[in-house]
């Protein structure tokens, strides 16, 4: 296989191109909007030629799609993965579930920039296609949204929730909305700060109104 000059191989440079493209769209787009940001911006991030851009991705709108996809299913697995160590095997539902939600809090700031996207998503919406917002639910907030629903129903089956098949669906919605919604809201997506102390006290709060809904009573 021919080597390039830096002694990369073409495919594992490609893949870097690619890669540093992403990470540089998803920081104009999160500071400038789908609407405003601009190629030559995107590839000077990026560290690439706009041509270079073009190559890989065929234009801006492209470019966006793949952005926002790849961002939303890297937050996914990510929040997948919590909810997998914590609910797995849980001995004390309270404890393992105020644990879920308080890891799940203290670690938003590692994914800032794709909320960044998220609140462009919220103020460009009507400008962006459909089809584009619909794949992002899919894989980003229901998919996550569903993984909680699997884990409960399974609690539900131990005798440790009181949810099963009929109403798992509003069991992940309420649990989502009552440890992580309110942060998310007054913060406006992480552009206003509020203290960690803050934060905690309305994760636990939000862990008992869940717990009062449906802990398996006696």
């Amino acid at each position: 296989m021919a080597e390039q000059e830096d002694g990369q191989s073409p495919r594992k440079g490609t893949v870097e191109k690619r890669q540093a493209l992403l990470r540089g769209a998803r920081t104009v787009f999160g500071r400038d909007g789908y609407t405003r940001a601009g190629i030559d911006e995107i590839a000077a991030e990026a560290g690439v030629s706009t041509r270079t851009l073009y190559n890989h991705f065929g234009g801006k709108k492209n470019l966006f799609r793949e952005v926002l996809l790849d961002s939303a299913a890297s937050v996914t697995a990510a929040h997948a993965a919590l909810i997998e160590r914590h609910l797995s095997k849980v001995t004390d539902i309270e404890h393992d579930i105020a644990a879920l939600a308080r890891e799940w809090m203290g670690r938003r700031s590692e994914h800032a920039p794709h909320m960044l996207l998220v609140r462009q998503i919220i103020s460009e919406g009507p400008h962006l296609p459909a089809d584009l917002i619909e794949e992002w639910q899919r894989i980003g907030p229901r998919a996550v949204t569903e993984a909680v629903r699997v884990r409960f129903v399974e609690l539900g089956v131990q005798g440790v929730l009181a949810v099963d098949e009929d109403n798992s669906a509003e069991a992940a919605r309420y649990f989502t909305l009552l440890t992580a919604g309110s942060v998310t809201v007054d913060t406006f997506f992480g552009v206003v700060p509020m203290a960690r102390e803050e934060v905690e006290a309305r994760v636990e709060s939000g862990v008992r109104v869940f717990l009062r809904l449906y802990a398996k009573e006696g």
